[in-house]
């Protein structure tokens, strides 16, 4: 089998890059006046945050899934808001929403021009994402980091501190075999990174310029969960030669099991997917079942959660009333029906990211 050579690509300066978004005109604080929605969505909206202040108070989690657009759309700021003050315990994000929240707090703008850059051959194919990232995940895998968490510390700590040659050496020849297996391999594609991209260990300082718009520097800072469930070939680090397959799957794996951890004691909590069509259905059935899986055993079970879906799909259903039949429309909603089979309570509302939580958190501030 042939593979292509990433060292072939010519890279570019992310400087030079046009950007769509600009994180200070697009930011969205509490402050922001959200748009007119019908009396019935603002009452379902009024009970999420209900249920919201129900789980909080008896110490239950407030799991909250999300694609890309909602980092797009300037919720980051919003975001650390609610984790801050506790009433969001997990945040979970695709591989797009990671990059677009490092892209911010690096630079203030994320977002091209993607039909031109793909004709020009630049789309994704920017330096200094796919290096840093990239390079702060092999540090995170090397470390026993998960994926957000790998991107969060870089961002906080303004870096990465690099180890030494002979540390890696030392930890890949551990002749008294007393370092797991995982450091020994990831201390040897932290090696190759290195020599290949002639770095010296000590503290490489990666300045941003706007960490305080990032969620994932202020979830890692509060410790709060950040997770990141990639697919590999979807996001544009994978087009850098600083990609390292193993130490990505490394961080997710990690991730993956923060992800399963948190539903596991999701009985008497909240579970909001907001704008993700195929992520959050994914990872949560799988990590309900294995929770599950694991409870029975104890006599346990997930029952009673709420489980609520959020996207800008009108709605056509009503999920209250069971699986819809395969002559009707909403019978392909495929997100609404994996939630649907999960045997929790679930709905459906259609409205804007922004203005979900703008609602929301009014909703939740009121005493």
């Amino acid at each position: 089998m042939n593979y292509f050579k990433r060292e072939k690509i010519n890279y570019y300066h992310l400087s030079s890059r046009k950007n769509k978004v600009d994180i200070l005109k697009q930011m969205v604080n509490p402050e922001s006046e959200p748009k007119k929605v019908e009396k019935e969505v603002l009452l379902r909206l009024e009970l999420i945050a209900s249920e919201i202040k129900k789980a909080r108070d008896n110490n239950k989690p407030v799991i909250c899934a999300f694609g890309a657009h909602t980092i797009k759309n300037g919720l980051g700021a919003l975001l650390s808001i609610l984790i801050n003050e506790g009433w969001i315990t997990h945040l979970a994000t695709n591989g797009a929403g990671v990059i677009h929240d490092w892209e911010f707090s690096y630079q203030g703008a994320s977002s091209e021009d993607v039909a031109l850059n793909v004709a020009e051959g630049k789309f994704g194919i920017w330096e200094e994402t796919g290096l840093y990232i990239n390079l702060a995940l092999i540090d995170g895998a090397y470390r026993g980091f998960g994926y957000g968490e790998s991107i969060g510390a870089m961002i906080q700590n303004n870096g990465i501190q690099i180890p030494s040659d002979k540390e890696l050496m030392n930890t890949i020849q551990d002749t008294h075999n007393e370092t797991p297996l995982w450091k020994r391999a990831a201390a040897l594609d932290y090696l190759d990174i290195i020599q290949q991209e002639h770095f010296d260990g000590g503290f490489m300082e990666i300045k941003h310029q706007y960490p305080e718009h990032s969620i994932q520097s202020n979830a890692f800072h509060l410790g709060i969960p950040f997770t990141s469930h990639p697919m590999f070939g979807h996001d544009i680090i994978y087009t850098h030669r600083a990609c390292k397959g193993a130490a990505i799957g490394r961080c997710a794996e990690r991730d993956f099991l923060s992800f399963v951890e948190s539903v596991s004691h999701l009985e008497g909590g909240v579970y909001l997917s907001v704008g993700s069509a195929v992520m959050s259905p994914m990872i949560f059935e799988k990590s309900l079942s294995m929770a599950r899986n694991v409870l029975r055993s104890h006599h346990q079970n997930i029952k009673n959660c709420s489980i609520h879906v959020v996207d800008l799909q009108k709605e056509s259903w009503d999920w209250t009333k069971g699986e819809p039949p395969m002559n009707n429309p909403a019978y392909y909603l495929r997100f609404m029906k994996s939630f649907n089979r999960m045997g929790c309570p679930v709905d459906y509302t259609s409205i804007d990211n922004r203005d979900f939580f703008l609602y929301l958190y009014r909703f939740l501030s009121r005493h």
